[in-house]
C-alpha cells in the first residue's frame, strides 16, 4: 500500500470560529489571522493506492463556485485536485473510490464538478463515493446552522449519478483494511478513516483535529454543533492513539502533516511532528 499526500489549495476561515473558547491573545500565536480576523487552513487530501484500487479521502472545495464564494473563503487555484494527482502519476478517471469523511463544502466540493455545458457530474467517473445514511440525510435536510456548508450541488449531483453507496458499522467499508470511527460532534456521523501503514495506523482526522493545535482538549471548534462530544470523541480517539501508536494525519493544518501523541502528566500532548513522506 502507498499514501500520497494530495494538495487541494488553501483557504480561509474565522480565527475565532476555528478556535471557539480559546482567547485570540493565544491561538494568534499558533496561525497568525490577516487583518480580518481570517487564518490560513489546507485542503489536504489522501490517496490510498492499494493494488488496483485508488482511494481518495475527501476532495477540498473543489473550483465551480462563483467569484463571490471564492472571494469569502480566499479560495486558492484552479483545479488544483486535478493538478496534484496529475502530480502523482494519476488521473480523476483513475479513482476508483471516494470517501466522504462528511458533506461540509471544504470537504467533498471537489466530488462534484461543473461541464462546459454547465451541467453538474461527479468529478470522479469511474468510482464509487461513499458516505452513511444518517449523513447524508442530515446533508440533504439540513439545519440552520450549517446549511451555509451543506451545498446541494456539491451533493444530489452524486446520488443522481448512481455512484453513491453506503457503510455502517456493520456494512464497513470494503477496501484496503480502512475502519471507520462514526463521531457526532462537529456534525451528524462525520466518518474518520484509520489506515494500515508501515507498521502504524493513520487517522486521518477530518474535523475532529483540524490542525495539529487542536489536539488540545479545549481547543474546539465553534462549527461543532455538539462541542462536549467533541470533547469525548477527542479524548477516545487520543487515549487510543498512545495505546495503539496511531498517528494522526491533518486536513486542515497548512504547516503540519502528521504528528504523533504521547501521555504526560499534563495529558495527552503532540509528540512530535512528521511529514507523511518519513513515516
Amino acid at each position: 500500500m502507498n499514501l500520497h499526500v494530495i494538495h487541494a489549495g488553501n483557504f480561509k476561515l474565522d480565527g475565532g470560529a476555528m478556535f471557539g473558547v480559546v482567547p485570540k491573545v493565544m491561538w494568534n500565536k499558533l496561525n497568525p489571522a490577516d487583518e480580518n480576523n481570517m487564518c490560513t487552513w489546507a485542503l489536504r487530501c489522501l490517496l490510498i493506492e492499494d493494488g488496483k484500487r485508488l482511494i481518495l479521502i475527501d476532495t477540498g472545495a473543489g473550483d465551480k463556485q462563483d467569484a463571490k464564494f471564492k472571494g469569502h473563503f480566499y479560495l486558492s487555484g484552479e483545479k488544483l485536485l486535478e493538478n496534484a494527482l496529475k502530480a502523482k502519476g494519476f488521473s480523476p478517471d483513475d479513482i476508483t473510490d471516494v470517501f466522504l469523511t462528511h458533506l461540509h463544502f471544504d470537504h467533498c466540493g471537489g466530488a462534484v464538478t461543473r461541464r462546459s455545458d454547465g451541467q453538474l457530474v461527479p468529478t470522479f467517473k469511474n468510482a464509487v463515493y461513499w458516505s452513511n445514511t444518517a449523513h447524508w440525510d442530515w446533508a440533504l435536510k439540513p439545519n440552520a446552522r450549517e446549511k451555509a456548508s451543506f451545498l446541494q450541488e456539491n451533493i444530489k449531483p452524486i446520488q443522481e449519478s448512481g455512484q453513491l453507496q453506503f457503510i455502517s458499522a456493520e456494512t464497513p467499508f470494503p477496501h484496503a483494511s480502512l475502519q471507520v470511527e462514526f463521531l457526532d460532534g462537529h456534525t451528524e456521523k462525520q466518518m474518520i478513516p484509520i489506515i494500515p501503514y508501515k507498521n502504524h495506523h493513520l487517522v486521518f482526522a477530518a474535523d475532529l483535529f483540524p490542525s495539529i493545535h487542536h489536539v488540545r482538549m479545549p481547543y474546539v471548534m465553534s462549527y461543532d454543533l455538539r462541542p462536549l462530544l467533541t470533547l469525548q470523541e477527542k479524548e477516545k480517539i487520543l487515549k487510543k492513539a498512545v495505546q495503539n501508536d496511531w498517528l494522526l494525519f491533518f486536513e486542515h493544518d497548512h504547516a503540519n502533516e502528521c504528528a504523533s501523541v504521547t501521555q504526560t502528566e499534563a495529558g495527552i500532548v503532540v509528540e512530535k511532528s512528521y511529514l507523511l513522506s518519513e513515516i
